[in-house]
Order: structure tokens, then C-alpha cells, then sequence
């Protein structure tokens, strides 16, 4: 790159200089003629020298490079083409995406694959699951279901985060380490089915996104472990009166 840009400097130099010696230079209608290209090319190209000058920044900055899994703005994408102008990007759909260097200069950029070489990226998905549930148990089925997901790994273990004590439902999110940055979408569908499959083996519900049945309210949700010996649950008392 550097040695594109001192080419074209040199290139631009040698035309200043030699424009003086140029047959009619000094005519007044090569004179209109220049001036007329001048105002064209600064009114045209300012878009164009933007995204240029972005390039080269982009360049010297080398936050992502050909191959990467990036995200920029709404878009996420491998890098298979970086130029002085623009950056494209080939999505998990097949889609290739340009985007002017202008724009990616004045966004944010997020280099999934940069950390991934080293220590492994973390990917995460959440589900909800009632209060009834044993805490411990659900982060142990989490656990489980990533460790048998192909493409998450082994080591640094999964682990889990609780996120929110909502209304209805405590949020547990899952965390797990990959490599294979692009192969994201499919570890992640992957990981919901052992999700799916290790909670029905274990007869955990999955409140996600809402789940709504009829029960005896009079039954506490808190889990049967940490309930006295000979728990019951309060029974309905109903009187009635004949004479209404």
C-alpha cells in the first residue's frame, strides 16, 4: 500500500510538473478547458477522495484484514476484497455487501476473528425458565448442552450468567468459547437443539419467550429441595350461603 500511494504522488508530481511544457498550454482555450475539468473533478470527486483518504487510514489502522469475520453498522460479513474505496463483505446468507470506506471509517467495526486466534471468542444465547427450577440445575444443563455442541470448546469451560430476575422467569445466559469464527451461525443453531434436547431429558421448562398455564396458585414455586420435610400446600376453603 505504501508503495501504491508514493507511486501515485510521484505520478501526480510529474504531471504538474510537465504541464507548463504541454503544446497550447499557454492558449486561453486549453486554459477554459482545464479550469472546466478542475471544477468538474472537485465538484464529482469529493465523495471520491473521501473514500480514498478513508482507505488509506484503513490501511495504516488494520483493524480487519481479508477473511475476517467482521460487523460494521448492521452488517456482518467475511472480508473478501479490501480497496482504496470500498470494503465488501460476503454475509453467512451468500450475500456480498459494498460498503464505501467513508462509511466504515465513520462507524464502528467489530473483528470477531481477532480474538479468536488467541483466546477463543465467547458466544452466548439466553432462555428463561421459571422460578420452580433449581438454579444450580439449569446452569449445570447449560453447561451440558455446550459442551456437547460440536465447535464449542472443551476448555475454558462454559459458563453461565444470570441476567435478570424478571416478572416470571429468572434469564440465564449461556457463554461458551469457539474458534471457528466462521461458523458462528450453525454452532449457535447447534447449541439450541442439545439446549432443547438436555432440558427435556431433565424435565426443565423453557419459558422463552412467554409461557402461560393455569395452576394451583396456592402452591409455592420456591424448588422442592429447599422446601420442608411434609410440605402441602394450602387448600381452597369454600363456604357458601343458601339463603343468596
Amino acid at each position: 500500500p505504501t508503495f501504491s500511494i508514493v507511486k501515485f504522488l510521484l505520478y501526480a508530481f510529474m504531471f504538474v510538473m510537465i504541464f507548463p511544457y504541454l503544446p497550447g498550454s499557454d492558449s486561453g482555450i486549453f486554459k477554459g478547458v482545464s479550469v472546466f475539468i478542475g471544477v468538474l473533478f472537485s465538484l464529482g470527486s469529493s465523495s471520491a477522495i473521501a473514500n480514498i483518504i478513508a482507505g488509506i487510514v484503513i490501511t495504516y489502522m488494520r483493524p480487519f484484514k481479508t477473511g475476517d469475520r467482521i460487523r460494521i453498522g448492521e452488517m456482518t460479513g467475511d472480508v473478501i476484497e479490501k480497496t482504496l474505496l470500498v470494503t465488501r463483505l460476503r454475509t453467512p446468507k451468500m450475500e456480498e455487501i459494498t460498503i464505501p470506506n467513508a462509511s466504515v471509517l465513520s462507524g464502528n467495526t467489530i473483528n470477531y476473528s481477532a480474538p479468536a486466534k488467541n483466546d477463543g471468542l465467547i458466544i452466548h444465547s439466553t432462555v428463561t425458565i421459571g422460578y420452580d427450577a433449581p438454579w444450580k440445575d439449569v446452569h449445570q444443563a447449560l453447561i451440558d448442552a455446550a459442551l456437547r455442541t460440536t465447535g464449542i470448546m472443551q476448555a475454558p469451560t462454559p459458563f453461565v450468567l444470570q441476567t435478570g430476575l424478571e416478572d416470571f422467569y429468572v434469564s440465564y445466559q449461556i457463554n461458551a468459547y469457539i474458534k471457528e469464527v466462521n461458523r458462528t451461525t450453525a454452532i449457535h443453531s447447534d447449541l439450541h437443539r442439545h439446549i432443547q434436547d438436555v432440558f427435556n431429558e431433565r424435565g426443565i421448562e423453557i419459558m422463552s419467550p412467554h409461557y402461560r398455564a393455569l395452576r394451583d396458585g396456592n402452591t409455592t414455586t420456591i424448588p422442592a429441595d429447599h422446601l420442608d420435610e411434609g410440605y402441602k400446600p394450602a387448600s381452597f376453603r369454600i363456604s357458601s350461603n343458601p339463603d343468596q
